[in-house]
């Protein structure tokens, strides 16, 4: 697995999964469990690795 997740879009994704990760405390009963979604983001800029960019042959990191 080889990194394609450079330094600006790993921060973009941190502050968009936390910012989907505060829907759990802030969407009333039912909805609140779409915050979860930011786990996704979060996930992929720890691992600098996201399999969505394979396809397209994206890569925001130098090599």
């Amino acid at each position: 697995m080889e990194r394609n997740v450079g330094g600006a879009d790993r921060a973009i994704r941190i502050v968009v999964g936390l910012g989907l990760l505060s829907l759990l405390f802030l969407l009333p009963g039912g909805m609140r469990w779409l915050g979860l979604i930011g786990l996704v983001p979060l996930l992929t800029a720890a691992l600098g690795f996201c399999p969505l960019y394979l396809p397209f042959g994206i890569r925001t990191c130098g090599k």
